[in-house]
């Protein structure tokens, strides 16, 4: 258990300036949807603080013209825009057989989520990134597409949401491996997923500001928890209450990014499914990394376990409570 702190201790020394705020992962989303023959609504949303110089924009055809565009609009973390594309010398079946795509994605680190819906009732979705920055339209969809795409978006939602992978780094101080690690993780997924269901399923909604800040409150509160030296308290011995309790708030920090994004209208259960799958697969490769880079360093870090056991605990207390206290501001703003 010491040797497994010391070695948290250097991951999260070695990522501290990187992590310093807390990063609530939300890609951009274009949405095209055909009104008529050869028109579109266009819908283009991205994060208000840009990443990089470079900006983020879409790519259609060239035969395809802007016309009534709309000045860009706050909405939440994001910039929205509309407008309308008129495009001609494309096919019968419009745009498919075209290329759309995003500009500006490797510059930004970026990813974008683009949503075709066509006057048939067909509809496609496909995750860019810097590696495939634009995509064909074809002719058909299928379920493997969803299923790819939307696992894709589950794995960077956890890897770039580092509140959520600081809390389960806490457990991970909190309880070690083994069993009482595997029933811990368990609760935190089954808390996670319930709420992740309920919201994108929309049976209720809550308040985003509030919901972020307690996320980063349930992160202070389990610092808190490894502070004390009493290991034989209920919570100690339960820890899959803490997690499961903490995991309800933390889906639905997982269903705001969702929500952000968008489903596919007829995939929305399958899709919903594997950007939880994505999520998981995630978060067992942080856990994996973690446990396998403490078999390679604890003999190499024991020497100075017993002087260095309370750091990790420290940082994750203030980055937490820095969390806390710019959250707030953010509710009561």
């Amino acid at each position: 258990m010491k040797s497994l702190r010391l070695l948290l201790l250097l991951a999260l020394s070695l990522s501290i300036t990187q992590f310093a705020h807390a990063h609530r992962f939300a890609p951009s989303l274009l949405k095209v949807n055909e009104i008529a023959p050869g028109q579109y609504n266009m819908v283009w949303k991205t994060p208000a603080k840009a990443t990089s110089n470079v900006p983020l924009r879409p790519v259609w055809p060239e035969s395809c013209k802007v016309k009534n565009a709309s000045p860009a609009q706050l909405e939440g973390t994001g910039k929205v825009s509309t407008w309308q594309l008129h495009c001609t010398n494309l096919g019968e079946d419009g745009l498919v057989g075209d290329t759309l795509g995003v500009a500006g994605l490797g510059a930004n680190q970026a990813s974008a989520m683009v949503m075709v819906a066509l006057l048939d009732g067909r509809q496609f979705q496909e995750v860019l990134n810097a590696e495939q920055p634009e995509f064909v339209v074809p002719a058909e969809s299928s379920a493997g597409e969803v299923m790819g795409d939307y696992s894709l978006l589950g794995m960077e939602h956890i890897w770039g949401g580092i509140d959520h992978l600081m809390f389960v780094f806490g457990l991970l101080l909190l309880v070690g491996g083994g069993k009482r690690l595997l029933w811990t993780i368990t609760a935190f997924t089954v808390g996670h997923s319930i709420t992740l269901s309920l919201v994108t399923l929309g049976f209720f909604d809550y308040p985003v500001a509030l919901v972020e800040f307690t996320i980063a409150l349930s992160i202070f509160v389990l610092a808190v928890e490894l502070t004390r030296k009493s290991r034989n308290d209920m919570l100690w011995r339960n820890p899959w209450w803490l997690a499961a309790g903490f995991g309800l708030l933390h889906g639905m920090g997982f269903a705001g990014a969702l929500a952000e994004t968008g489903l596919p209208q007829g995939n929305v259960p399958l899709a919903l499914l594997f950007f939880n799958v994505g999520i998981e697969i995630g978060q067992i490769a942080f856990i994996v990394a973690v446990l396998a880079l403490w078999y390679l360093l604890r003999k190499p870090l024991g020497p100075w376990q017993d002087r260095l056991l309370p750091v990790p605990v420290y940082i994750l207390g203030a980055l937490s409570a820095m969390w806390c206290i710019e959250r707030a501001l953010e509710v009561i703003a």
